[in-house]
């Protein structure tokens, strides 16, 4: 008969643990036909006999001179704590407060001495039939785990694709400005990545799904497409009136956003428009409060914020514009250090400057 616990026609194995000769020999003559039987009698060998077997069922008696069923079980999950062995005890204690206390330490049943040899069998098969069962399970939501991440990953890439057009739709129509928007990005990952290293900001930082925030950095500049093209791409200095409307990019950008909010169906805001909100909005601020367009000042501009104009003005300072040669990194940062307390936030130029090794690499790398 097919009783479902056999796996290429295999056996399944059982350790019985019983101090007493006797009882280990009627176990084993009840369970040999059905099961690949091993009996020890004390705690001592079971542990030995577990170093070279792993059994899909343990029988064990409670009641032991060198250790009971009890520790002996409290020992497998200490040493193990994702332990799945399905355990019975088999024991002549038959008060009810043994048995709960059996089960409540995790063992899968509780069978009294003597016991029927049929009630043994279906009782051993039942419990290991289950044991299979959640094994199964755990193996189908494990896959269905990486399948999920599977499709996360899909759609961050999606993402990150849909993001990228839309970063070079604006750096297109900004004629000069090449790989802006790319290398802000690995600006921010590095100050960023060197922030959480070194418990920057800490409380504010370990909130951040980086991966995700990082992403979000290409729609800094998004509302760049409502701006003209002759103001985008003057070779000479803007009059005031031209720079008015370049300030706008920012409140068109946040209508965007508010745009994109108002067709998603599910009402909860997404991180990845949150962190897009922060970046769009406040990366003109300044730290003295001169900046656009809220003219926010100090610690009321969001930290990201703040990261955000340092890792923006950095990169267009050593970047070729229709009114500007690139300039080199060292007149770059000392306009940097020149805005230290005024346009920037003091602590974070410093963090900056220390991580310009890495940051003139990437500049390097990424050279227009």
């Amino acid at each position: 008969m097919n009783n479902g616990l056999c796996v290429r026609g295999e056996k399944r194995t059982i350790i019985m643990v019983d101090d007493n000769i006797s009882n280990l020999a009627t176990g084993k003559a009840v369970l040999k036909d059905k099961f690949d039987v091993f009996t020890v009698p004390s705690a001592g060998k079971f542990f030995l006999l577990m170093r070279a077997i792993k059994p899909d069922l343990i029988l064990l008696d409670i009641e032991m001179p060198e250790m009971n069923g009890y520790a002996i079980l409290r020992r497998l999950q200490e040493e193990n704590p994702n332990f799945d062995i399905p355990v019975i005890f088999l024991t002549a204690k038959t008060d009810p407060g043994s048995e709960l206390e059996g089960l409540a330490l995790g063992a899968a049943d509780y069978i009294f001495k003597p016991f029927s040899p049929l009630l043994l069998i279906k009782r051993i098969e039942n419990c290991v039939l289950m044991a299979e069962q959640q094994k199964e399970l755990k193996r189908f939501n494990a896959n269905l785990r990486s399948m999920m991440r599977l499709q996360s990953n899909q759609i961050m890439e999606l993402q990150s694709s849909v993001m990228d057009v839309i970063a070079n739709i604006v750096e297109f129509r900004d004629d000069v400005t090449g790989n802006h928007v790319a290398r802000t990005k690995r600006f921010m990952e590095i100050m960023i990545d060197a922030m959480i290293e070194h418990d920057f900001y800490a409380e504010e930082t370990k909130g951040w799904e980086v991966e995700l925030l990082l992403e979000s950095v290409q729609l800094h500049d998004v509302g760049k497409i409502g701006i003209s093209d002759t103001i985008l791409n003057k070779p000479g200095k803007l009059t005031a009136e031209e720079y008015a409307e370049i300030q706008t990019h920012v409140e068109i950008g946040e209508r965007i956003l508010d745009r994109i909010r108002s067709v998603r169906k599910n009402s909860i805001d997404h991180n990845f428009l949150k962190y897009a909100e922060i970046l769009i909005s406040y990366h003109h601020e300044k730290w003295d409060g001169s900046g656009y367009p809220h003219k926010l000042a100090g610690e009321d501009i969001p930290l990201l914020g703040r990261l955000m104009a340092i890792a923006d003005v950095y990169e267009a300072l050593i970047s070729k514009r229709s009114y500007k040669e690139a300039m080199s990194a060292e007149v770059a940062d000392g306009i940097m250090m020149e805005g230290k307390g005024t346009f920037f936030e003091p602590r974070l130029v410093d963090f900056f400057m220390g991580a310009k090794a890495q940051i003139n690499a990437v500049a390097g790398q990424m050279a227009e």
